[in-house]
């Protein structure tokens, strides 16, 4: 009968100390592309130069298929707009995103992780008043919409990988507190990012 309770309370605690070390939380570093379409609306032409910046992202695994991130990224560039009086106004644009997504993760192909993922959140516009910047009446915009994405993680071992993504941001084009800036219009923000993550 000891012998019976010993060996149970040993597979109780192996079982206990596996569950306690399976990683259930990821932090992850990445690079980021930014890149916006034309926009064309209320007589106003908008655009912006392509960059590149950070993106800073948490996981709480909730299942071994579903997640929970939070997501902030940081990127700086250059916004023009055109209308019938204003052919050229530049605004040295800093954007700033704050979102937060569940994640779906499918069926694992080797060390291939496969995931897609959906989420809320807001994108923050400061025009940054140097010399790049044309017009110093503008303010801060910030666009409220949908986060969508996928991608795929390749496992380098238990506590790091390396992720790709595209991901999306649909909201409306930022008109920097001036009404004759507004276009009306929704957008996609395209947002690819490669970067590494570490599983704790």
């Amino acid at each position: 009968m000891k012998k019976t309770m010993l060996l149970g309370a040993l597979l109780l605690a192996t079982a206990s100390a596996g569950f306690a070390q399976e990683s259930r939380q990821d932090a992850s570093i990445s690079a980021m592309g930014v890149f916006s379409p034309q926009v064309n609306g209320n007589a106003v032409q908008v655009n912006a130069s392509g960059t590149l910046g950070i993106l800073a992202s948490y996981r709480y695994m909730l299942t071994p298929r579903s997640a929970l991130e939070l997501n902030y990224s940081f990127s700086q560039y250059s916004t023009r707009y055109s209308t019938s009086f204003l052919p050229d106004v530049r605004i040295h644009t800093r954007q700033q995103e704050v979102t937060g997504a569940y994640v779906f993760n499918f069926r694992n192909y080797r060390n291939f992780y496969p995931f897609a993922e959906v989420g809320v959140g807001a994108l923050i516009f400061t025009p940054i008043r140097d010399y790049a910047t044309t017009n110093l009446d503008t303010k801060n915009t910030t666009t409220i919409g949908g986060l969508f994405g996928g991608g795929v993680a390749y496992e380098l071992s238990p506590s790091w990988d390396i992720r790709a993504e595209y991901r999306g941001f649909v909201g409306k084009t930022p008109n920097f507190g001036l009404d004759n800036f507004k276009t009306n219009r929704w957008q996609v923000f395209s947002m690819p990012v490669v970067g590494v993550a570490y599983h704790f």
